[in-house]
This record gives C-alpha cells, sequence and structure tokens, in this order.
C-alpha cells in the first residue's frame, strides 16, 4: 500500500476542499453580513440551542489563510488516508474529528473561557494523525526547510503547539481546542477499530467449545477442552476470513467484493450464534 497520493484527488477529498472554498466565497460575495458566523459557528454555551452548529463549524473559515492551511493539509495527507480507509470510513472519521473539535472545547467550557469556535482544522488535523499512524517514516518536505520530516515528527509538533496555545491562552484566534480534539477523537476512532479487528481475529482463532465427557467412575464429572484438529473446510474458512480482514486493513471496507461480504456476514452470524 502506497503512503503518497497523485494530484488527482479522492472523491471526499475533492468534495470536501469544494464545499470549503464554496462556502468561503459565499460568505465574501453573498452572505457578507455577521449573521453567517453568528448562525453557524459552535459557541459551546449555546451548543443546546444551536444543535447544528457542531456539523457546520467545520466548514466556516475566518480568513483566506485559514482556508489556504486547512486544504493544503487535507491536500496532501487526505488522499491516501481516504485511499487506505476507503470512502465511507474516511467520510465517517473526517466528520467524527471533526466533532471531536466541538466535545473537547464544550467540556473545557467548564474551566476556560471558550469562544466561537470554526474552522475545519480539527478534522484535518485528524487526517494528518492518521496518515502518521498509518506511514510513520513518510518524508514530508515543508518550505523552507531542506531536508525532509518524518510525518510522526510532523504530527507530533503540530499537536505539542496547539497545546501549549491552548493552556498559555493564545489570543490568535485560533481554536486551539478543536485543533486537540481532533488528534484525540482520531486516534481513539483509528485505535477502536484496531481493537475490533483484533477481537474478531482471536474470535476466529480460538479453539472450539470445551465439553464435558463422560465420568470415569460414579460420580466423577471432567471437563476438558477439546482441540481436534479443524476439518479441511473449516481451516480454509479461516483463511478465507483472514485473507478479507487482510484487505480491509490494507484497502477499507469499499475494497471488498459481494462474495467477501457475504463470507463476513455468515461468520458474524456464526460467531453471534455461539
Amino acid at each position: 500500500m502506497r503512503y503518497q497520493s497523485s494530484f488527482a484527488l479522492s472523491p471526499w477529498v475533492r468534495g470536501l476542499i469544494a464545499a470549503n472554498a464554496v462556502v468561503y466565497l459565499l460568505s465574501l460575495t453573498v452572505f457578507t453580513g455577521p449573521w453567517l458566523l453568528e448562525t453557524f459557528t459552535f459557541q459551546p454555551h449555546r451548543a443546546v440551542e444551536r444543535w447544528w452548529t457542531p456539523l457546520t463549524y467545520m466548514f466556516l473559515h475566518r480568513s483566506f489563510l485559514h482556508l489556504a492551511f486547512n486544504m493544503l493539509m487535507l491536500f496532501f495527507f487526505g488522499p491516501a488516508v481516504e485511499e487506505r480507509l476507503g470512502s465511507s470510513r474516511f467520510a465517517a472519521y473526517y466528520l467524527f474529528c471533526g466533532l471531536g473539535g466541538a466535545v473537547l472545547s464544550f467540556g473545557l467550557m467548564l474551566t476556560t473561557p471558550v469562544a466561537a469556535v470554526y474552522g475545519a482544522s480539527g478534522a484535518v488535523f485528524g487526517v494528518a494523525l492518521a496518515f502518521a499512524m498509518f506511514w510513520p517514516d513518510a518524508p514530508i518536505y515543508i518550505f523552507p526547510l531542506p531536508i525532509p520530516i518524518k510525518a510522526k515528527w510532523v504530527v507530533v509538533f503540530f499537536a505539542t503547539l496547539s497545546l501549549l496555545a491552548a493552556i498559555l491562552g493564545a489570543r490568535d484566534g485560533v481554536a486551539h481546542l478543536a485543533h486537540l480534539g481532533g488528534f484525540l477523537f482520531g486516534f481513539i476512532f483509528l485505535r477502536s477499530e484496531s481493537t475490533i479487528r483484533e477481537h474478531a481475529r482471536e474470535a476466529l482463532q480460538r479453539p472450539r467449545l470445551a465439553h464435558v465427557v463422560p465420568p470415569k467412575r460414579r460420580g466423577e464429572r471432567e471437563l476438558v477442552e477439546a482441540q481436534p484438529p479443524s476439518p479441511p473446510t473449516e481451516r480454509k474458512l479461516d483463511d478465507a476470513v483472514d485473507r478479507v480482514l487482510d484487505k480491509i486493513h490494507e484497502s477499507g471496507m469499499d475494497s471488498l467484493t459481494p462474495d467477501e461480504r457475504r463470507l463476513l456476514d455468515e461468520v458474524s452470524r456464526q460467531l453471534r450464534d455461539n
């Protein structure tokens, strides 16, 4: 699996960049009044009243540089991550990271004053985290540095910068808490998926259920764990499921054929029955 993508954007990355650009253009030309930010930015103290803002705040930006930075991050990191996760999982991951920014901002409102939050930074930083977790040693060239930096150190730098700015209460108009929320929720999403795959693999490889054998003497019952050799058909089924799980890990659910999806459904049903 490659970590570098061509300049041909993947479907969701292309759509997200277009959506953010269109919203910013409309804010400059059509909806120029303050009501746009007032209505669609996320304000923690009004989160219940304006329940839609944890989603809409991700598509608003305060300046062209703010928009350009986020979209460049999405342009460079997004296609490879979408190819790895699959389009549907990538969309869910992007929104989950963006919601994480809103959740963390809401939670910290109790101890730290939080004004309006807007921008795609939380979601985009989550995408950068996914790239670094999938390809930690991938070289990243950052102008004007003459040498590449590994992806994992780039993400560590951004996370540390956001954390320090949030702790010190930087008044630069940037939602640093949303950045941290994107990192945190992105990590939770990826680690939980990894844990689910490991549990599924362990369940398929677990020995058959123990059974009770007849007593050797009157009044005795002995519980033994029976582990007979798997029949050839069961071994073939386990091998097939392993291949499907590996394919999901490498290319995402969208890469599965109808037959592979039916196989997963059948194995899931058997596990539930057991």
